[in-house]
């Protein structure tokens, strides 16, 4: 390979992907090649795709686009979920020379340096055969101060809205060896925080040593460096008792847990194929509640899903109010070619959604006012972020239970960990005083 040939590796998407990214970022960079920005001139971009809605498929071709304007002689490779489930598409992006499915990214570099004469080259598999989890390792995070750790991959849920079960495959889990090796050396690379990450992370479970996901968390729980646990997106219908048992006196582990709800109202929950009732869901959040101490809940919603009446949202509506979240991820339902959703009958018009989205997101204001007052006085660690924009001596960073806050400090650096109390309210976030 020629000396200083160079890569730039672009994320769209979830957490997921950037895992997956800085994973291929180490095969480069063990492979001699330097890594430059993603706006920069260079010999490689690697864009890895996202195909969630269709404005992820959208931003995906703008993305192969105009990294191809950069540098129109350069080897372009669409990599990911959006290559994985509209591979044909992709291909046909100016510029593309590279289609790359899912569990085909760690021959990235192989496939890229085989690529001669800017022939286009696909290399996408059916959803049956993504039945291997694929290793990718990782090391470091460049400018996180918290390092997302990929345990689990692929999703057979087929929430009706959903196209991801195609573009991710089967349910399948890492080594846990393997995720425990990468626990370390995130430590010795200095990050205090590890995130669990996956596609569908309740579903952990490694069958060569027989672990699930409290058994993963515990073993973890144990790496030396590592502070603080925090859990990924979570399926509530996969959090039972027992596994709330075992890890609710797990001090590393962060009392915040984001459960995924879409919607509150049993109705549209059944439409959208989630297979639990707001009753199950209020049940589940009511136990973790009671097995451990100042935890949070953030969530996402849907609204305008088809079919969704003035009377299933109102119930959603005040089902959220009623759980109070920290925090929720408001958007609005948009069709998805591929899914059963996109054909379903009483598609719900631009303008109802807005109006929906817009009360909700209002509503997600209002707990998250109530959340952090109740916070007050309360005495907690912060892991240190980045500095605040345009103050004198802020940094920002998050609470174990991830309440954003304030502080005004000088010495210490980003990805420390410091203790402070939580005095005020400041819009999106809480104010808080060194100790």
């Amino acid at each position: 390979m020629e000396e200083n040939k160079t890569v730039a590796l672009i994320t769209l998407g979830c957490k997921v992907n950037i895992a997956e990214t800085e994973g291929m970022k180490l095969l480069f960079q063990k492979a001699g090649y330097r890594i430059v920005p993603e706006d920069q001139f260079a010999d490689v971009y690697v864009v890895n795709t996202c195909t969630v809605t269709s404005m992820g498929d959208k931003k995906s071709r703008q993305m192969l686009r105009r990294v191809h304007s950069l540098n129109p002689s350069a080897i372009v490779a669409a990599v990911g979920c959006f290559a994985q489930v509209s591979p044909e598409e992709a291909a046909k992006v100016e510029g593309v020379s590279l289609v790359l499915g899912n569990n085909m990214k760690h021959r990235i570099v192989e496939l890229v340096e085989n690529i001669r004469n800017k022939e286009k080259s696909q290399y996408v598999f059916e959803r049956k055969l993504l039945s291997e989890y694929e290793e990718l390792p990782v090391e470091t995070y460049d400018g996180h101060t918290r390092a997302f750790l990929k345990v689990q991959d692929g999703c057979d849920q087929f929430c009706s809205y959903c196209i991801i079960p195609y573009a991710r495959g089967p349910i399948r889990s890492r080594d846990i060896k393997e995720v425990i090796k990468e626990a370390k050396s995130f430590a010795l690379n200095g990050f205090k925080e590890v995130v669990l990450t996956g596609i569908h992370l309740t579903s952990y479970y490694d069958e060569r040593n027989s672990k699930g996901l409290a058994e993963l968390i515990k073993e973890i729980h144990e790496v030396e460096g590592i502070k603080r646990i925090r859990l990924g997106s979570l399926e509530p219908m996969f959090l039972t008792s027992d596994f709330i048992g075992e890890i609710k006196k797990l001090p590393k582990l962060c009392p915040h847990f984001h459960l995924s709800l879409q919607s509150g109202c049993t109705e549209t929950l059944k439409r959208m194929n989630r297979k639990y009732t707001p009753e199950e869901y209020r049940n589940i959040v009511s136990l973790i509640r009671e097995k451990i101490p100042d935890v949070t809940f953030t969530t996402d919603v849907m609204v305008g899903f088809p079919g969704e009446t003035e009377e299933e949202f109102e119930k959603s509506y005040a089902f959220c109010r009623e759980i109070g979240f920290l925090w929720m991820h408001v958007f609005k339902y948009s069709p998805r070619k591929g899914t059963p959703a996109y054909k379903f009958q009483d598609q719900i018009d631009s303008k109802t959604k807005e109006a929906r989205s817009k009360r909700m997101i209002e509503l997600a204001k209002q707990m998250r006012h109530k959340a952090f007052e109740s916070f007050i006085g309360r005495k907690t660690d912060v892991l240190l972020e980045k500095p605040v924009e345009g103050s004198s001596g802020d940094m920002e960073g998050l609470t174990p239970n991830y309440i954003p806050v304030k502080v005004k400090i000088r010495s210490q650096k980003t990805g420390e960990i410091i203790n402070i109390r939580l005095v005020s309210c400041e819009g999106e976030y809480m104010r808080g005083d060194l100790l």
